[in-house]
């Protein structure tokens, strides 16, 4: 059997930097065995397998519905931001009369996506603001080469905010003690206040504590980032840039349980796998 493979830098306009997810689209399921064995091989932080929904009509020339699934190297995943918007570029691509898109997934429900007038692709997520948290676990503060200001959590992380661009950009992290903490993430983030980063409202560097790797540009966690800024900024409409390595921004807009996320996104390969 042979599959069009689509790989995919996400949150950027260049190609190496971003994210990279590969997309799978496929007329049925493969088996979950072989999903993950193409992940496995792949050996991108995420590869998205879509198939053509049956739940609503696709014979509309502006609008298709799939179901998405996301897999890593190692597991299936409930949600991945940056492969949602490569797989949401490949559509687009294909199929250039699209103006909507509706990805549903088991554990986030229906996502909807569209492109803006700039050319971005925007997300619909969940907002899933954490709350602030008094007694931070003491593996977390071990952890940080540099005191917390203050912390926050929800259900995917541990939220570490920052005064100053210098210490979410120069943090060393103990994954020794950190990996108590598993399977929650961290992340770290400031507000940004330089002429490095003046056209952003935050920054912030993500980081997975079972492995000690810190992700290149990660869509969830700002579904958790920009409601929280939007609340300490006193506005709905944020730019944000995850400065890791490879970098990427996300322009985030909250509006009311919902984020919206946009960014851009940029072909790296095509080619076909056998399997």
């Amino acid at each position: 059997m042979q599959l069009e493979i689509n790989v995919i830098d996400a949150f950027t306009d260049s190609v190496f930097k971003g994210n990279s997810a590969a997309v799978i689209i496929t007329n049925s399921w493969l088996s979950a065995e072989l999903m993950q064995s193409i992940a496995m091989e792949n050996n991108l932080a995420e590869t998205a397998f879509l198939v053509a929904s049956h739940s609503e009509d696709l014979s509309s020339e502006d609008r298709a519905a799939y179901d998405i699934r996301w897999f890593s190297p190692l597991t299936e995943v409930d949600f991945c931001g940056h492969a949602t918007l490569a797989s949401a570029f490949v559509l687009f691509s294909k199929h250039p009369s699209l103006i909507s898109i509706s990805l549903s997934a088991k554990a986030v429900g229906v996502l909807t996506i569209v492109q803006t007038a700039t050319g971005k692709i925007q997300m619909d997520f969940p907002n899933t603001k954490p709350e602030r948290i008094r007694d931070a676990p003491e593996s977390l503060l071990a952890g940080l080469s540099i005191a917390p200001v203050e912390v926050y959590r929800n259900s995917q992380a541990y939220f570490i905010i920052y005064n100053a661009e210098s210490d979410v950009l120069s943090v060393v992290l103990d994954n020794q003690s950190l990996k108590q903490l598993a399977p929650l993430k961290l992340v770290v983030t400031c507000l940004a206040d330089s002429k490095i980063f003046d056209k952003y409202d935050f920054i912030s560097r993500y980081f997975v504590l079972s492995t000690g790797s810190e992700d290149p540009v990660t869509g969830s966690i700002h579904t958790g980032l920009a409601p929280l800024w939007a609340e300490r900024l006193g506005k709905n409409e944020l730019m944000a840039y995850q400065a890791s390595s490879r970098g990427g921004v996300l322009d985030c807009v909250v509006v009311g349980d919902r984020v919206l996320i946009s960014g851009n996104a940029v072909q790296y390969m095509t080619g076909i796998i056998s399997v």
